[in-house]
């Protein structure tokens, strides 16, 4: 019988080396390119990029070192597709099989992740998100309802913390699933619950950490309306500090983490008592000074004049009633010589202004004016009769009928009515019409001769 070869026995790290360098050796590993969609993405203070590429059957572990993540274009973000370039390697530690990434770029958008962004971007226009809706959580508040899970540490957490700040309040827990098929819808009942039946003055809606498809009820549109259309204010308390939900950007207030939020929604009663005790101490001091005021103030009136010789406070009274009643009088006299003499100022106004005296130089005046028109007149009309006498005289000595009364006569052609002044108008045998004082005669003339010719 040959001898048989005895297989070495290998360490757990040595295993893993070996598998390593299996791995390593593969050039088909060496050169990946990977399509999936990102979850559970980390970027510690380190700057290393972690995450989980999966697709609808596995899951592959993905890191990218700082020196490579800082040249990325993008952020990565749970539920978004990408195309992944690096090599398969083994962590030694875990012994978990991972692609160390070189290159990331966009693929478009995980389903998840667009049905976030889309009902993000319509409730953002709806304006739910909008600043002025906020409310401002309680300073005092007496109940504090808690909508999460009943188990896990997110509820504990907040119950220990509120205990430990504020153990004035009642802490109501309302237990819903927070994830899963059914969380949306539990979670909203939870919250309309609270709302209905005034369970609370201020509501915490969250749970813990975990990845984009886990925290996913929080980023449903039920869910979102729910705490919008809740009448006390909201604390949005969902995964940790780097996760951001919906849920977070309608509620009132977002915390980080579900801790943050129970301290958020609280005021410390160390801070309380520590006011408390400040405001006796400010309230003792102010009493004591015054009281220490008061007393000193009594000391000093039982020591005055008034209080251990009153009769002097009223005789001091009396002498200044008698300086008041003096200068009273004076004043009183003086006022009253005033308005005497402001009378009798108006009284000798009123009677030059008199409407009888006024009215008596009016009427003089008028019949001064009277008088002197009837002179005025009369002059006119005498000089006017001289005119008109001298002018009758001028008529009279110019009148044709005054020198017919001497024996003269006008002579007028019967034929054209035009007076005839010399003898070469007429001829023999023409008619005339002849003016003379107290008539006229109609002739014919006869003959005509001029003044050489002497008379047959």
């Amino acid at each position: 019988m040959g001898e048989t070869a005895i297989e070495p026995v290998r360490s757990v790290y040595e295993a893993t080396l070996l598998l390593k360098q299996l791995v390593q050796e593969a050039p088909d590993l060496a050169h990946l390119t990977v399509r999936g969609e990102v979850s559970n993405i980390s970027r510690p203070a380190s700057g290393h990029l972690y995450f989980t590429l999966k697709d609808e059957r596995a899951r592959l572990r993905v890191v990218m070192f700082a020196g490579k993540a800082r040249f990325l274009r993008f952020a990565p973000r749970d539920g978004m597709s990408v195309i992944v370039q690096g090599a398969i390697d083994i962590f030694e530690r875990s012994g978990d099989y991972q692609l160390y990434a070189e290159a990331v770029q966009p693929d478009g958008l995980g389903a998840l992740y667009l049905a976030y962004e889309q009902l993000k971007e319509r409730l953002q226009t709806e304006g739910l998100f909008d600043h002025s809706r906020k409310r401002s959580l309680p300073l005092y508040p007496e109940r504090i309802a808690l909508v999460t899970s009943a188990t896990g540490a997110a509820v504990r957490d907040m119950i220990t913390t509120l205990a430990r700040r504020y153990p004035l309040a009642q802490v109501l827990v309302v237990p819903v699933a927070v994830q899963g098929e059914d969380a949306p819808r539990q979670i909203a009942e939870g919250i309309a619950m609270v709302s209905r039946w005034g369970l609370a003055d201020v509501m915490i809606v969250g749970r813990g950490g975990g990845s984009f498809e886990e925290l996913f009820a929080f980023n449903t549109e039920v869910v979102a309306r729910a705490i919008a259309a809740a009448p006390i204010p909201v604390v949005s308390a969902v995964g940790h500090e780097t996760d951001t939900t919906i849920a977070d950007f309608v509620a009132d207030v977002r915390a980080a983490t579900p801790t943050a939020a129970a301290e958020l929604a609280t005021t410390d009663v160390r801070d309380i008592d520590v006011r408390l005790t400040n405001a006796e101490h400010r309230l003792s001091t102010a009493v004591a000074n015054i009281l220490s005021q008061g007393a000193e103030r009594v000391a000093r009136l039982s020591q005055s004049r008034v209080l251990s010789e009153p009769e002097r406070m009223v005789f001091s009274l009396h002498e200044r009633l008698d300086a008041l009643e003096r200068d009273l009088r004076v004043h009183l006299r003086a006022r009253v010589d005033g308005s005497v003499r402001v009378v009798s100022g108006l009284e000798l106004r009123l009677a030059r202004q008199s409407p009888t005296a006024r009215l008596g130089a009016q009427r003089a005046r008028l019949d001064s004016l009277s008088t002197r028109q009837e002179h005025a007149l009369r002059r006119f009309l005498d000089g006017r009769e001289t005119r008109l006498a001298q002018a009758t005289t001028s008529l009279e000595l110019l009148s044709p009928l005054a020198v017919m009364k001497r024996g003269y006569a006008v002579v007028v052609a019967s034929a054209t009515r035009r007076a005839i002044t010399g003898v070469n108008e007429v001829q023999p045998g023409d008619a005339v019409h002849v003016q003379l004082t107290g008539g006229w005669l109609d002739c014919q003339v006869w003959g005509v001769h001029g003044d050489d010719e002497s008379e047959s």
